[in-house]
């Protein structure tokens, strides 16, 4: 796995090395090009149910390459036309925003983009979302009420949060959500808040599980995480069993971002076809009521129920942002790392 804090540059010249070695041989790429090759950026544990059922409903066979979101997106860049994916599976809309930009999509049927609320697809008809997830904040319910949690994250650089809030700075989410508050409200207020959070003794974690555990814990009282790694405990442990309690910050703040993984096609395909249906599959009631009830995401498509007692994703104040806008990761792992937070 590579280290958390390199640039968009260095995770592409590090793929064109591959390419080089690999010189485009199938066996060493590691697809079959007999059949449709998705990269995805999704962990197999996650998607992988997905693809099975979606062989099985469609009779196409599918191969897959797995790897981080920004590490695929990039070697996606590097191969260009040379590529031999068809689909590509992020779990990030900055990094399919990064492949628009890119022009390596193809435009998506009408029908398929409309599935879903426009907030969640590629202005141009791209890249489409297939799960939503929400930031929230953590907290520890022995030592806190909901009411005492901000409302702002801007409020948790307050001396009273003072070495009590937790952040996993190499994780995708956090730098989404960092790299939204730069769209939203400037590179200065964004380069800001992370030095006075580094200043305020922010704890830093390698993810969010360890951050819901510290605050389940109490090694922390606040902890910024993403919805579905709470919703995903309690169904293991039960509610009784977890002291953390989320809150859904209002108002339009960053830190209330709804964030999404998608898909696209690629344009150099030429299974154009069975790669948009299968990016339609990822649209179903099928794949989404799996997102809902075991991956604990908000599903896109309206009528599927979220898991229970998950707040409806209409009713979260979500700032209005375009997430193909999310794709300038480079400056902000360099924010996050001036801060002295990696």
């Amino acid at each position: 796995m590579r280290p958390p804090f390199l640039t968009t540059a260095v995770v592409a010249a590090a793929a064109a090395l591959v390419l080089t070695a690999c010189g485009g041989d199938d066996e060493a790429d590691g697809v079959d090009e007999s059949k449709l090759v998705l990269y995805s950026g999704r962990a197999e544990s996650l998607v992988q149910p997905v693809i099975d059922q979606f062989e099985e409903a469609t009779g196409t066979e599918v191969s897959v390459r797995y790897g981080s979101t920004s590490q695929l997106a990039a070697q996606l860049i590097e191969e260009g036309e040379r590529s031999p994916a068809d689909v590509f599976f992020g779990q990030d809309a900055g990094a399919l925003g990064a492949l628009t930009k890119a022009e390596l999509f193809a435009p998506l049927p009408t029908e398929v983009l409309d599935v879903v609320d426009e907030r969640f697809r590629a202005e141009d008809g791209t890249w489409v979302g297939a799960s939503g997830r929400a930031r929230v904040i953590a907290y520890n319910s022995a030592a806190l009420d909901e009411s005492d949690v901000p409302d702002s994250v801007f409020d948790l650089t307050s001396p009273e949060w003072n070495g009590r809030v937790g952040i996993a700075p190499g994780n995708a989410s956090f730098q989404a959500f960092v790299t939204a508050m730069r769209v939203l409200e400037g590179d200065d207020v964004a380069r800001q808040w992370l030095d006075a959070m580094a200043d305020n003794g922010v704890e830093r974690f390698d993810n969010n599980v360890l951050v819901l555990d510290a605050v389940d814990e109490g090694v922390v009282d606040l902890g910024l995480i993403n919805h579905y790694y709470w919703y995903e405990r309690v169904a293991e442990q039960g509610e009784d069993a977890v002291t953390a309690e989320l809150k859904f910050l209002p108002g339009d703040d960053p830190g209330s971002l709804i964030n999404v993984a998608g898909a696209g096609v690629l344009a150099g395909s030429d299974r154009g076809d069975e790669a948009t249906r299968f990016v339609e599959f990822l649209l179903g009631e099928q794949a989404q009521s799996y997102f809902a009830d075991e991956t604990k995401e908000y599903p896109l498509r309206p009528g599927i129920p979220a898991t229970e007692g998950l707040p409806p994703l209409e009713s979260i104040d979500s700032p209005a942002i375009d997430l193909s806008d999310l794709d300038s990761l480079e400056e902000t792992l360099r924010m996050i790392e001036e801060a002295g937070l990696t």
